[in-house]
């Protein structure tokens, strides 16, 4: 019995063993007892998981891949969550306790992973993975780079981001049609931003979405003192900010509105 993919659940099978230990041996397994594994479809990381020190969670969308892996993981089969994970209360499995995340992420998805990842840091000391070339490009990129956007911002916030290394079209079934990267977030020893984060987050995504535009013009909805808009920092363009910049500019404007 094999399971065969499906397109509206973007799945390509990895069929590559070295690379699944590889992606497997990228966590450190430090400060947590846990793991969880995001669409493991048949299990080619899962085995390498389970070798681990380590008690290893699977949660899977497709019912044909959860019947497979209850069927060849006899040892996992009471740890195989049938649901979607951007939709799942997953502190029904861990409670408050700390797990890490891996997997081999849809592709049309991966994005959406990592925004959940961000809003249960507090438990999610580790993140390690699969995703399009592009996006894996996307999330460790720093600032100056065409392709530095939200996602490497508010990532970079709280974790210390790695590319790791590229994988070929080639050893998927089905292959897709680009080449897929692997990276690992590191969770930040401080990891409480100085500001307040809702402002923060807000701050960055509407620079963002006019990144043409200086931060100036982005921002001004914020109605900003024209004080504050002289300031240096309001020139900038948003993709030439790093992160820490980022940071003063949620504070300089938290303060701004606090007078």
């Amino acid at each position: 019995m094999s399971v065969k993919a499906k397109k509206h659940l973007g799945q390509h099978f990895l069929t590559d063993e070295s690379i699944a230990e590889k992606i497997a041996d990228s966590l450190s397994l430090k400060d947590y007892k846990h793991v969880l594994e995001i669409g493991p479809g048949m299990g080619v990381l899962t085995k390498y998981l389970l070798k681990k020190d380590i008690t290893t969670h699977v949660i899977e969308i497709d019912t044909e891949s959860v019947e497979y892996l209850k069927a060849n993981y006899l040892n996992l089969a009471d740890r195989v969550i049938e649901q979607d994970f951007l939709k799942y209360d997953i502190t029904q499995v861990f409670g408050e306790q700390p797990f890490a995340i891996i997997g081999n992420y849809p592709y049309n998805i991966s994005s959406q992973i990592v925004f959940k990842t961000l809003e249960m840091r507090d438990q999610i000391p580790e993140f390690s993975g699969m995703f399009q070339k592009e996006v894996a490009q996307r999330i460790c990129s720093k600032e100056g780079s065409k392709v530095y956007g939200i996602l490497s911002v508010l990532t970079q916030a709280f974790y210390d981001a790695e590319y790791l290394f590229t994988v070929p079209p080639s050893v998927f079934n089905p292959p897709p049609k680009v080449d897929s990267g692997v990276l690992l977030l590191t969770r930040k020893e401080n990891y409480t931003l100085p500001c307040d984060e809702t402002l923060f987050f807000k701050v960055v995504k509407q620079g963002f979405q006019q990144r043409r535009k200086t931060l100036r013009n982005s921002l001004k909805t914020f109605n900003l003192s024209d004080n504050l808009k002289a300031n240096v920092i309001f020139g900038k363009r948003p993709e030439q900010l790093s992160v820490e910049e980022f940071i003063t500019l949620a504070q300089l404007i938290e303060n701004d509105t606090q007078e």
